[in-house]
This record gives structure tokens, C-alpha cells and sequence, in this order.
């Protein structure tokens, strides 16, 4: 039974190769027997016979079985495999943090104690089902984040090896030649676009197509809070860029995100805004950075790629929507929706405390001034063209200090400093590399923490894509504009049809609330002339 089901993988991974299906680029890699190299399921190379190739989960797994990245089509630039997001088994949980960086920061036996394993438990479980260990998933990473360095800034090549978390430049050389069959220096050469300004690093971060950048875009500007974060806008009011500052392990770092330049984002004709169409063009996107310590460059890429869900499968959740026909409509009028991720999952659970049954508007100012009197200040020239800019407070400071500023309800209050002294003390953990339970059940054992708060950070910290959140009262409104079931019992068993892509049915009927407040935004803003923040 296990060789016919390992046949009957073998046959499908072979037919998508063989279909250069883009969908699937960074969810396997095809390894050929005769070039000993391996490439991504959409690469134009001409097919082999299906006996002369192996597929791999991994970039890694190839990397030890002796192969080498296609010059081609650069399997390491693809976006990285929505089964992360889906997977709540160890090996899920521990990818998850293998990508932010734990290995490189905390060893092996950092990522064993985070996921509860011992270090040999842990090298099994992942070699058993990734085809690699910790430590060789996590140099496959470095390479990855040497090949962004090396073709998208303009880095000299040593400080490119430490950024990329190599601890010498031979380590760095080996490893390049080792995966791409090229030196760094001729890796460089593959530059396509020119380097940051103000010593800025450009980096382009790539995403399966439909994707609906604008959208993200907005719902980000609308929870904005000024001093932390920065939205641009076009001559039209509409937004064009999101910026934040936020707290690294090396220290504060600032980044920029606007739609990839080749996207042709923007346009409100055909599609929805700023949509891209599927397989065609340069779809994700392009981010101008400041860190620092420019190690931290793999764990910021990170964590904006869970800000933005630039791995989710778009195609896979469109379609499961669009099977419904009350939803179809929808998803054709917005396709590739995406889920709003976090930077600092500490930071989503005090903001969503603080927002509980206010407007956003509301939620903002208490926000706002929570960042001011308590956020670390920013070096000036991290941040262009802000005067005064923090991070948001972290737990021991809001446990320290938060009852000076915060405002509201007691009850509210004392929950939030609950909360801020759990997480100081580390007797509540809120992180990316839980399980769904783990994370829910942490969270609801605090008193004044309910259901919908559990869920809401979960959605937005483990980034889990089922989570509808039906008791919420703009999703109740959305829904009902929708042509959905307006209660809360009803909307619950409704949703159990899009299963398990819920949370995506949760920002669908978010959607009505967040065009409305964006189109008065940049109505106001064109006006006015002010800056709509």
C-alpha cells in the first residue's frame, strides 16, 4: 500500500512538472537523475522521462541527495509552501520556525525546546517527513537569503555572507557553488534590479498569482498607527505603500512594501484593484529595508511574508469559494484574497485587547498613544522622513507601565496587564510555532480573554487559514451584504461548506467594511490634501 501510494505522488508530482504548473513552484522540487540538478515544477526546461527524476519536499532534501538549483529557473526565488500554514504536526510547527530564524539565533536545541522534543526526536521526525534535518533545512534557508542579497543589493559579497547567518566567507562560498553551481560573484551577475537608495536593501518578495496586493494594502493602512507606521498615497488618494518600524533580534529594523513594479497594481479597471492575473507577470512585492544588523534580513523577510500570506495557494482557496454560488460573485469580483499576518505576535494580542468593542478609529488613538509613551524610540536615519518614530512597547514595559497610559474599562485594563505580565514572565507564549490548540487554549486560560479574541490572534499570529470568526459584528454586516446568513449560529454553520479555507471566507465579508472606510479615506484625503493617515 505505501509503494502504491508513493507511485501514485510520483505520478501526480510528474504530471504537474510536466503541465509547468507555477502554482505548485516552492511546494516540491524536481531533482533530475541525468543533470544532477533540480529545478521548480514551472520550469520551461524540457521534461524528462518520468523514471529519470525524484521529487523532493524540500530545496533541502535535494541539497543532500547530492543535487544542484537550476540556473533556469531559480527554484530558491518561489514562494515558500502553504502547507506551513496548514500543518499543526511537529514538523509543521518547527518549519515554521526554521523560516524565522530560530536555528540561526537558538541552534537545534533552541528549536527542540520551542517545539517540546528532544534534539534526536526532532532530526527524525523532520528527516522522516521533510527529507532533511534542522540544520540542513536552515542552511537551505541562508542560501536562499544569499541569493536575495546577492541579486537584489548592493552588498559587498563578505558583508552578504554574515547577513545571510554563514559564519565564515568559505562557508558562504562552499554553500553557494554547492547549490547554484555558480560562484557569488557570478550569482550577482544574475542582478535584475537596482539596488536600494539611501542605503536601503531592495528585495523582491514573490507570491502565486491571483494576488490581491491592494487590498492587503488597505486593510493594513486602516489599523495604521501613526509614529509606527507609514502608508503612501497616489495622487488619488488610493494607498500605494506599507511601511512600519518593528523590533528585530539585532535590534529595530524599518521596511517598505508596495506592489511588485511589473504587477501593473493600481488599476481599478477589469479585476479588482491592484489584483494581478493569474500566471502572468511579477506578481508579490518589492520591499525596501533598513536593519540593524543585517542578519536579521532573513527573519524580517519572514515574518512580512506572514504579513502579507505570500504563501498561501490562492488558486486552491478561490476555487473551494467559488464552488459555493453564493460566493462566486465574490471571488470573481475579489480573487486571491489573503489573510493579514503579524510582525510581532505580542504586539497583535495587546492591539486586538485594545480594540475589543470600539472602532478602529477608537482603537487607533488608544493605540496610538500606548506606542507614544511607552515604544522605544528609532534611530532617525532607520526611518526616511520621520521626525519621531518607535516600536511598539514590548511585554515588560506594558507590564511595568501600561496602567499610566492605558484607558478604559477596568476590567479591560486589568486584563491587558494580565496578559503583559504573562508573556514577560513567558507562562503565556503566543508565537507562530504553536499548534492552533496550543496557542487557543494558552490564550483563553487568562481571565477576560474570550473566544473571539483567541481566535483573532490565532488567525493573525499562526496565521491558520479556518478560522471564521462569526460572532464578530462587521463579519455579521459583511456577510449580510453578501447575501449570507445574518446570525451568528447560522453564519457558523454556513461557513462549514468552505472548510477548511474559513479564514479567507472571514476576510471576504470583512471586505465591504474596509473598501467603504478607504474609499471616504481617500475621498477625504483628495479634498483635503492632507495625508490620509
Amino acid at each position: 500500500m505505501t509503494t502504491t501510494g508513493a507511485g501514485a505522488l510520483h505520478d501526480e508530482r510528474y504530471r504537474i512538472a510536466a503541465s509547468r504548473d507555477a502554482r505548485f513552484d516552492g511546494q516540491f522540487v524536481t531533482a533530475v537523475h541525468s543533470t544532477g540538478i533540480y529545478c521548480r515544477p514551472s520550469c520551461p526546461a524540457r521534461t524528462p522521462r518520468s523514471t529519470g527524476v525524484t521529487f523532493y519536499r524540500t530545496s533541502a532534501a535535494a541539497h543532500l541527495a547530492g543535487f544542484r538549483a537550476c540556473r533556469r529557473c531559480l527554484p530558491e526565488a518561489t514562494p515558500g509552501s502553504p502547507e506551513w500554514d496548514l500543518r499543526e504536526d511537529v514538523a509543521g510547527r518547527a518549519m515554521r520556525l526554521v523560516v524565522d530564524g530560530v536555528v540561526d539565533r537558538e541552534g537545534v536545541p533552541g528549536l527542540a525546546r520551542r517545539v517540546g522534543y528532544s534534539e534526536r526526536q526532532l532530526n527524525r521526525i523532520m528527516t522522516e517527513e521533510l527529507g532533511a534535518g534542522p540544520k540542513a533545512l536552515s542552511r537551505a534557508h541562508r542560501a536562499q537569503t544569499a541569493r536575495t542579497l546577492l541579486t537584489g543589493s548592493d552588498l559587498p559579497v563578505a558583508d552578504v555572507a554574515f547577513a545571510a547567518g554563514f559564519t565564515s566567507i568559505r562557508q558562504f562560498n562552499d554553500t553557494v557553488r554547492e547549490v547554484f553551481a555558480l560562484t557569488p560573484t557570478e550569482l550577482r551577475a544574475h542582478r535584475r534590479s537596482a539596488p536600494g537608495s539611501d542605503g536601503a536593501l531592495r528585495v523582491h518578495l514573490p507570491a502565486r498569482p491571483p494576488f490581491d496586493v491592494q487590498g492587503l494594502l488597505e486593510w493594513h493602512a486602516l489599523h495604521a498607527l501613526p509614529g509606527m507606521e507609514q502608508v503612501g498615497t497616489g495622487a488619488d488618494g488610493r494607498v500605494t505603500s506599507y511601511g512600519r518600524v518593528l523590533d528585530l533580534p539585532g535590534g529595530p529594523a524599518w521596511f517598505r512594501a508596495s506592489a511588485a513594479a511589473e504587477d501593473g497594481a493600481g488599476s481599478r479597471s477589469g479585476r479588482r484593484r491592484g489584483t494581478a492575473p493569474r500566471g502572468r507577470g511579477r506578481v508579490g512585492l518589492d520591499l525596501l529595508v533598513r536593519l540593524t544588523d543585517l542578519s536579521d534580513l532573513p527573519t524580517l523577510v519572514a515574518r512580512v511574508r506572514a504579513l502579507f500570506d505570500l504563501d498561501a495557494d490562492p488558486v486552491a482557496v478561490d476555487d473551494a469559494l467559488a464552488a459555493v454560488p453564493a460566493l462566486a460573485p465574490v471571488v470573481e469580483r475579489v480573487p486571491g484574497m489573503r489573510l493579514p499576518g503579524a510582525v510581532d505576535p505580542h504586539e497583535v494580542v495587546f492591539r486586538t485587547l485594545i480594540g475589543q468593542q470600539v472602532s478602529v478609529a477608537a482603537a487607533r488613538t488608544a493605540q496610538t498613544r500606548l506606542v507614544a509613551a511607552l515604544g522605544t524610540p528609532v534611530p532617525e536615519a532607520l526611518v526616511p522622513g520621520a521626525a519621531v518614530a518607535r516600536t511598539f512597547p514590548r511585554a515588560a514595559v506594558v507590564a511595568e507601565r501600561g496602567r499610566e497610559v492605558l484607558r478604559g474599562p477596568a476590567a479591560r485594563v486589568d486584563t491587558i496587564m494580565r496578559v503583559a505580565a504573562a508573556l514577560a514572565d513567558g507562562s503565556l507564549v503566543v508565537d507562530g510555532g504553536q499548534s492552533l490548540d496550543d496557542l487557543r487554549s494558552g490564550l483563553l486560560a487568562v481571565k477576560g480573554i474570550g473566544p473571539w479574541t483567541a481566535d483573532y490572534v490565532a488567525l493573525r499570529v499562526r496565521h491558520h487559514p479556518d478560522l471564521f470568526l462569526h460572532s464578530d459584528l462587521a463579519v455579521r454586516n459583511g456577510a449580510q451584504e453578501l447575501g449570507l446568513p445574518g446570525t451568528a449560529r447560522e453564519l457558523s454553520l454556513w461557513s462549514e461548506r468552505v472548510a477548511p479555507w474559513r479564514s479567507y471566507l472571514t476576510m471576504h465579508c470583512w471586505r465591504p467594511i474596509v473598501d467603504r472606510a478607504m474609499d471616504r479615506t481617500a475621498a477625504t484625503s483628495t479634498t483635503s490634501g492632507k495625508d490620509p493617515r
